[in-house]
């Protein structure tokens, strides 16, 4: 199990995961051999007893009537006594969409919409709700095909920025009141630097995947996977739509290529859920699921916790 999304529903912690297997593709930069065909659901009532139920399968490839391939990272959101699953697949044209999926229950089944969400692309979705609003987070680079996008519209080819050119954005868009649309055309999720200049393709701190949005203190804390550069990121900002200050390292690099992570508070104690491939031995579309106490000092910074130290 890998990407855990994390959130606390009827009092306990709830765990929406991809579900990753052994199906014998070659590893490639397009992410093939992360070839995940359904989720499970897991819960906790109490994190340092270690103790967690699987609920089953919830949401297979085979139940979505246009599914091709992959489901990658998904979340959920509650929202009038319905419980909302958010995933990425591909179409039969292999292009990311995103998909909705509705259960009564936060432990499903979850039965999926008949299309994929109208304008959507990418992966990773994280849905954030502040005072009755619901944003969706998205985006993914490389495999997760964010790159072949610009302002919304498909591009004839695929364009990574040069080094010292800015970095590619994570995408946000306000929810529909039915939670099935986007209300609006997604907008940059831009994270800048102390001076106010947005972070550089080249920089090792630049988002790549793995939006995760959460608040503390009245601020917005805006977390992300830096991908090749192995790292789990955050910036802060006044608004869910930022822009978001980039303020440092939360997780150092882990066991395996991929770094995904969320960030919950559950019993007056704030943790972090991530994966590695410890119990693999290093295979990376084989992860596991772990978690952390997580801790932020007196004005409000998270305190980086160093993954292979913390993982032995």
């Amino acid at each position: 199990m890998a990407d855990p999304s994390v959130h606390v529903f009827e009092d306990k912690i709830y765990i929406y995961p991809s579900h990753d297997r052994e199906s014998g593709i070659e590893e490639n930069d397009n992410g093939d051999h992360f070839d995940m065909n359904d989720y499970h659901v897991f819960s906790m009532d109490d994190v340092d007893s270690g103790e967690i139920k699987d609920h089953g399968v919830v949401l297979s490839v085979k139940d979505i009537p246009w599914a091709g391939r992959q489901l990658w990272d998904c979340d959920v959101a509650f929202k009038d006594g319905k419980y909302y699953m958010y995933f990425p697949l591909k179409d039969q044209n292999d292009i990311f969409r995103i998909g909705v999926a509705v259960s009564d229950k936060p432990y499903g089944p979850f039965i999926p919409e008949k299309h994929p969400m109208m304008g959507s692309y990418s992966i990773d979705p994280c849905i954030f709700e502040d005072n009755g609003r619901y944003y969706m987070y998205f985006g993914g680079i490389w495999g997760g095909q964010l790159q072949r996008y610009r302002d919304n519209k498909a591009l004839e080819s695929a364009i990574i920025p040069e080094n010292d050119e800015p970095a590619i954005h994570s995408k946000v868009a306000l929810l529909s009141d039915d939670m099935l649309q986007f209300a609006e055309a997604p907008k940059d999720v831009v994270i800048i630097d102390e001076n106010g200049k947005p972070l550089l393709h080249g920089d090792k701190h630049r988002f790549f995947e793995a939006s995760w949005m959460h608040q503390y203190s009245g601020k917005y804390y805006f977390s992300y996977s830096t991908g090749d550069t192995h790292l789990i990121c955050y910036a802060t900002g006044d608004n869910p739509y930022g822009p978001f200050t980039f303020q440092g390292e939360i997780l150092t690099p882990v066991v395996g290529w991929t770094t995904h992570h969320s960030i919950v508070e559950f019993k007056e104690k704030w943790y972090l859920f991530f994966h590695d491939s410890i119990p693999s031995g290093g295979k990376t579309w084989l992860r596991s699921m772990k978690v952390i106490e997580l801790e932020y000092d007196h004005e409000g910074k998270i305190k980086t916790i160093e993954g292979l130290e913390d993982q032995q």
